[in-house]
């Protein structure tokens, strides 16, 4: 059975079962006003290795938001995009080089909301390993690839808050040779690795 397989076994059988997932991290709507979400898409891109891995990005410095942090690749879905799998398979080749026909789709995973507005679809997909992946310098400084092993042990998990515009808010944290996973890639995490088995616990 490939990886691919494999995976698409354990999404499907993860949204069967009741699962405890992070709650989002929108604003409270009863002391922000209704916060409209514009729709977002991230690609999970799985490296098809004995130990496969995750492609991840360190955002470029000079970016307005999100400056420097670890992120899928991934952006808001245009009105071009027929769907969300479109819309990350688009940001993935316009922030990495990913050649769309090169990811095998193995499907969506729970959508995520941020208090920045956004609707987060994460559309898992496996691709060959050690493709030839550019980062955009504009949006990119530069991309890594992940055990997937260790971003789904929840051992790897640290649960930290902190104070933001006058409330405690929590996160996870994941470090990794010296990368600091956090925000919403980490939950993105928390919540696939739920998903698929590898954490029963809601905490």
């Amino acid at each position: 059975m490939t990886l691919a397989d494999r995976l698409r076994i354990a999404l499907k059988e993860g949204h069967e079962r009741e699962v405890g997932l992070l709650p989002s991290d929108t604003r409270d709507p009863r002391i922000e006003g209704e916060l409209i979400l514009a729709p977002a898409a991230v690609l999970v891109a799985i490296t098809d290795r004995t130990e496969p891995g995750l492609i991840l990005t360190q955002r470029s410095a000079r970016l307005r938001k999100h400056a420097g942090q670890v992120a899928f690749p991934g952006g808001r879905v245009d009105d071009n995009d027929p769907d969300e799998i479109a819309g990350a398979l688009r940001e993935a080749q316009e922030e990495i080089g990913l050649i769309p026909h090169m990811v095998d789709i193995i499907g969506t995973s729970d959508r995520y909301h941020t208090f920045t507005g956004f609707d987060i679809i994460p559309v898992l997909g496996v691709i060959p390993p050690d493709l030839p992946l550019h980062p955009q310098e504009a949006e990119v400084a530069e991309l890594f690839e992940l055990p997937l092993a260790f971003a789904l042990d929840p051992l790897n998990r640290i649960k930290k808050s902190l104070e933001f515009e006058g409330s405690e808010r929590h996160y996870y944290e994941i470090m990794w040779e010296g990368r600091r996973i956090w925000g919403i890639t980490a939950a993105i995490l928390a919540n696939l690795s739920r998903r698929l088995g590898h954490d029963q616990l809601a905490t």
